[in-house]
């Protein structure tokens, strides 16, 4: 890629920590943040783990300084956007042309649900205000609002490659001189929409999940939100703070074998992830760590596994999915993990995959069972891999 973009802040919410500092606690500490549901009113309660934010509405909208009626999409979005951006000290430069590319798949659906329950026994019941924000894009222009956001704001939603598209979409507004910052991630609020829909799919593990393990029986849902803050290198040289990283590659590849299956011989995210390695000019070799897609269910991971076999070929990085901690946040979740490696880049760290216990028959490698500190890392690949065959990967590189 011919100019760098920098990564120079960092924000995230989820069910490990309502921060950056506490989510990378307790990846260290190995504390997983799956449990029994709390906030979402279900019948699946106490039969399907989650991972929840451990906050309810009210102490969320404290935090993101919005009304509390607002949907809990955007008071996730609007916590970790804030973090995010205050992490930066770009609001400290003044000038600046600055983006939001926030990714979602629910928009205010919670809201929506909620309105649906009294209309469907009232017709003349439910208050019409809370579909007002149903569309993913509604979300986001609430929170760029609350950002005081309004060079380019735009919305991706791509299933659960929709935030790590976000990211790297936003490098190419910044490489094509659009705008000089972009606040990039995405949110995703556990909704019965979700839950019913992957229940129906019959891929939710009933006890914690268990990524890349020979016994797996699918995903947790989880919930959360996470963005980066993009920025030049004109405006990275301006900056008090050295950046955490840079992100050296990426790459988005559609193989369409299947509206919601993986290809079998990983044919969408080998390509993701070997165009990812061209654009930041780099060899399988030069990959010190993976965070995997790593969802739990059997056929993502066969797939995903497969991709890995062809591309490294005996040579196999550490390797783990930190959706062992925090669930499958969906449109969030490439976010989350693009967060997650940046902090294992900064400080030297590799995450266990929690709970691996039985190699899968068909790779041959496993994923990290222990943590990993201290170590020399420069390069750390990120996976995420959407419904549809939408795969993309992501590369941080040390500065």
């Amino acid at each position: 890629m011919s100019s760098k973009v920098y990564i120079a802040g960092l924000g995230v919410i989820s069910a490990i920590g309502n921060n950056v500092d506490e989510c990378f606690a307790a990846l260290k500490s190995g504390e997983a943040g799956i449990g029994d549901i709390n906030y979402l009113k279900t019948i699946y309660k106490h039969e399907i783990p989650v991972a929840e934010v451990k906050l309810d509405n009210t102490a969320l909208a404290s935090m993101a300084d919005m009304p509390e009626h607002v949907s809990r999409t955007a008071l996730l979005s609007t916590v970790a956007a804030k973090e995010a951006l205050n992490d930066s000290g770009v609001k400290n430069i003044e000038g600046l042309r600055i983006g939001f590319v926030s990714a979602n798949t629910v928009g205010g659906m919670d809201k929506t649900e909620r309105f649906y329950e009294e209309f469907i026994t009232d017709p003349d019941a439910g208050e019409i205000e809370q579909v007002r924000n149903h569309g993913c894009g509604n979300i986001t222009e609430l929170v760029a609002d609350q950002l005081g956001v309004n060079h380019y704001t735009t919305t991706i939603s791509t299933a659960c490659s929709s935030s790590a598209n976000a990211i790297f979409y936003g490098a190419r507004l910044i490489r094509s001189g659009m705008v000089d910052v972009v606040i990039a991630g995405g949110v995703d609020a556990f909704t019965k929409f979700t839950l019913n829909g992957f229940n129906t799919l019959m891929i939710l593990d009933r006890n914690f999940c268990k990524p890349f393990d020979e016994e797996r029986k699918g995903l947790n849902l989880g919930e959360g939100a996470a963005y980066v803050v993009l920025v030049s290198e004109q405006v990275a040289q301006r900056l008090v703070k050295k950046p955490y990283a840079t992100l050296s590659g990426y790459n988005n590849s559609n193989d369409a074998y299947h509206q919601t299956a993986s290809s079998p011989d990983g044919d969408g995210p080998y390509l993701a992830m070997q165009g990812a390695l061209k654009k930041a000019n780099l060899q399988p070799a030069d990959i010190d760590y993976i965070n995997l897609h790593g969802t739990g269910t059997p056929n993502n991971d066969a797939s995903e596994g497969r991709a890995i076999t062809r591309i490294f070929d005996g040579n196999y990085p550490p390797l783990s999915s930190t959706k062992s901690y925090t669930g499958h946040t969906l449109g969030a979740s490439g976010a989350v993990e693009a967060v997650f490696s940046v902090l294992a880049l900064q400080h030297g760290v590799i995450y266990p995959n929690l709970r691996f216990e039985t190699p899968m028959k068909e790779l041959p490698f496993t994923p990290q069972k222990d943590l990993l500190q201290g170590q020399e890392i420069n390069h750390v690949l990120s996976n995420s891999f959407g419904f549809g065959g939408n795969c993309s990967s992501l590369i941080f590189s040390k500065v």
